[in-house]
């Protein structure tokens, strides 16, 4: 990217050369104008198009691709974050939640902000960027707050909010403001505004998930979108016959995995998830909207201008996972602004942005009929025509899909036989089989998309889960009080005898005291981590009680009273678990690929290539090629590369995008659960990535690395 002085510089000489000619001022070259060429918006630009003009590393020379830099964070674990870089600094946050500004050029620290002393134990997928003139700012969240921060020192801005931060809880109803809610993915950007993604609980009680604008320069609330309608707003009827947003019990439709916006437009595309309680709709009936839904918002008012649900009256947590890609297609012989949205059931629905028409047919299918009390089940759900499915469908599975490399395939044969394979197989008290599962096929690291071709570019998984309800009872009937509490909040996934599910992704809390103090666990509880939300609503005698059971030190003469609040008394059915389907040995239960990566041309539908992605190193030379479990999404260019790390086996790689040939690999010090960056500083190419392994059972790391032709 030009200097400053460049700039100012070369901008003096054309004026005064105009002047001086009386010609017409020659096309502008400031690069920087340019929406592809840097990176200081969330997964590159604001359509989050993943995508770059920078052509210094070609298919030919990605041979000399070296590590340019590297930089060591003071805290270990899983970091999800797409950096940014503006000017010649590079922003991301590390797995304790600090925000550090790095030279793009040397990976050098310039500043950090952050808590020196409390960890933080939420995962961010990084910051967002706003200037006007000299006035640069890093928007960035902790906890429920969202603070404004100066983006050349990192000290909080004193004018934003409350001495540089604000509660984000601050627009939502007053029954939300001791509620769980935080902030996982960066804001958008539109004008002097930010849109606010936010991350609810999705149990009993959450809160309404508001889509919520914020000034960036005050902090005040500019507008909120209720997704959830109040009684005198369209959409209010979609709920059954009680209003929504006074129930005790119902509430999220939030949008927790981000925005796109057309700033020329000024259009906001906003896909919510699903309504809460999760996965029992009895007391919200109807399709509940605006839940899973993509809705496109005025930027300047938060009027609703379209929108689509993707399922009806959600009961499977089929929320859509990454924010939507604006793109160009071509329809005949006429260039369409376009939205695509990918999905956690394999499925991409491609609309004009404009509008709302769909590109590719819709149609409402019957699918199956729930058999539980109380619940009542939309009859149908949406299904695009093209493109396909991008990852197998639980119809395609029969007793032969079993994994080759399982040891006990009788026993996953004879579940497979019996279990429900249909799509939409509502939830029942036997089990259900979801493929995709509950993270998706596409999952919050989204697609890469080339803006001009109207190509997609989506890597996927292939993990199937079980789902199952129980019979909801008192949860702390007879018990004492800490058991009672861990029962309400913790048993679904860590389990009755606290051994967890390793292989689904809930740890062990068996000798906890062993590993961590109280107060770590405390803040764990209350803020959440990774897959879990946090339960701020807990009264102190509870975590107390709460502390002791976990820590082995429960009093057995405190058992609760039979008055304990119980929410969950309301819901007559509870989810067993997000329990992974897999063998003896952790590994999927279904025979490979188990991860894999499309092109799909979004002009007509049809797919240029699929491949299995990555490796499962478990199973030696016979895991290489089969793919694996991953999260995080892909960088495009224009001269035909496609970069991604993402995978389990703690790969970083380069594609052909034309034809899905590897081109290079490299292994990283630790896997990266997360979308890299693309950026030029003095006329030289980078990547940045973070490495922060830790999810799905991988090495701790602590690096961000940022590699260049050598």
């Amino acid at each position: 990217m030009p200097s400053k002085l460049f700039c100012s510089l070369f901008s003096l000489i054309t004026i005064t050369f105009v002047l001086l000619t009386s010609c017409e001022p020659p096309e502008n070259t400031d690069r920087s104008k340019n929406p592809y060429v840097t990176w200081s918006s969330y997964l590159g630009d604001p359509g989050r198009s993943h995508y770059s003009i920078l052509s210094q590393i070609t298919p030919e020379n990605i041979k000399n691709l070296k590590v340019a830099w590297s930089y060591k964070a003071a805290d270990w674990g899983q970091m999800q974050m797409n950096p940014i870089v503006a000017d010649t600094i590079l922003y991301g946050v590390t797995a304790a939640m600090r925000v550090v500004a790095l030279h793009a050029a040397t990976g050098k620290e310039i500043w950090q902000f952050g808590d020196s002393v409390k960890v933080w134990h939420s995962t961010s997928r990084g910051v967002s960027y706003w200037e006007k003139g000299e006035d640069k700012r890093i928007l960035y969240t902790r906890g429920s707050d969202l603070y404004a921060l100066n983006a050349l020192t990192g000290k909080p801005i004193p004018t934003f909010g409350d001495d540089g931060k604000v509660d984000m809880r601050s627009g939502l109803p007053e029954s939300a403001q001791n509620k769980f809610v935080i902030s996982n993915t960066p804001g958008t950007v539109y004008k002097d505004i930010i849109a606010m993604p936010l991350r609810l609980s999705e149990g009993p009680g959450a809160p309404p998930g508001d889509v919520m604008a914020f000034n960036v320069i005050t902090g005040a609330v500019e507008w909120v979108f209720h997704t959830i309608p109040e009684a005198d707003e369209e959409g209010y009827d979609s709920w059954g016959d009680e209003d929504p947003r006074k129930s005790p019990l119902v509430g999220a439709a939030n949008n927790w995995a981000g925005m796109a916006v057309d700033e020329e437009a000024g259009i906001i595309y906003v896909p919510t998830g699903s309504a809460a309680p999760d996965f029992y709709g009895g007391v919200r009936k109807g399709s509940n909207l605006y839940a899973n839904s993509l809705v496109a918002l005025d930027g300047n008012t938060g009027a609703r201008i379209w929108h689509f649900q993707f399922t009806h009256h959600d009961i499977w947590d089929r929320d859509p996972p990454a924010p939507p890609n604006l793109l160009t297609v071509e329809r005949d012989g006429k260039k369409i602004p376009a939205v695509a949205q990918v999905t956690k059931q394999g499925y991409v629905y491609v609309f004009n942005r404009m509008t709302g028409e769909p590109l590719f047919d819709i149609e409402e299918h019957p699918v199956p009929q729930t058999i539980l009390e109380g619940e009542e089940t939309w009859p149908t759900q949406p299904f695009p025509v093209k493109p396909k499915p991008f990852a197998r469908q639980s119809t395609e599975l029969s007793e032969n899909s079993v994994s080759p490399y399982a040891e006990n395939q009788e026993e996953l044969r004879e579940l497979l036989r019996t279990a429900d394979k249909r799509i939409y197989a509502p939830p029942s008290l036997e089990p259900v089989i979801l493929l995709p599962g509950y993270d998706g096929a596409a999952e919050w690291g989204g697609a890469g998309a080339d803006p001009e071709d109207g190509i997609l570019y989506v890597n996927s998984n292939e993990m199937p889960r079980m789902l199952q309800m129980g019979i909801a009872q008192n949860d702390y009937a007879g018990l004492p009080l800490g058991q009672g509490v861990y029962n309400k909040y913790c048993i679904t996934c860590h389990q009755a005898d606290r051994k967890g599910v390793v292989a689904s992704g809930f740890p062990s809390l068996i000798d906890l005291q062993l590993r961590k103090e109280k107060d770590e666990v405390s803040t764990i509880v209350t803020q959440g981590k990774g897959m879990m939300t946090g339960f701020p609503q807990l009264p102190k005698e509870e975590m107390d009680a709460l502390l002791r059971f976990l820590f082995d030190e429960e009093i057995q003469h405190s058992v609760a009273e039979e008055t304990t609040q119980n929410d969950s008394i309301a819901i007559p059915y509870k989810h067993l678990g997000y329990n992974k389907f897999v063998d003896s040995n952790g590994l999927p239960a279904i025979a490979p690929p188990w991860g894999t990566m499309h092109a799909i041309d979004l002009n007509t539908g049809e797919y240029i290539w699929s491949i299995p992605f990555g490796n499962t190193p478990e199973l030696g030379d016979e895991g290489i090629g089969i793919g694996t479990e991953n999260y995080g999404g892909p960088i495009v260019t224009k001269n035909g590369l496609l970069f991604i790390g993402a995978t389990r086996d703690g790969y970083f790689r380069v594609f052909n995008k034309h034809t899905g040939e590897l081109l290079w690999e490299y292994k990283l010090p630790a896997a990266a659960f997360a979308t890299p960056a693309m950026y030029e500083v003095n006329g030289k190419q980078y990547i940045a990535i973070a490495c922060g392994g830790e999810k799905l059972g991988t090495e701790k790391g602590n690096q961000i690395l940022a590699f260049a032709l050598e």
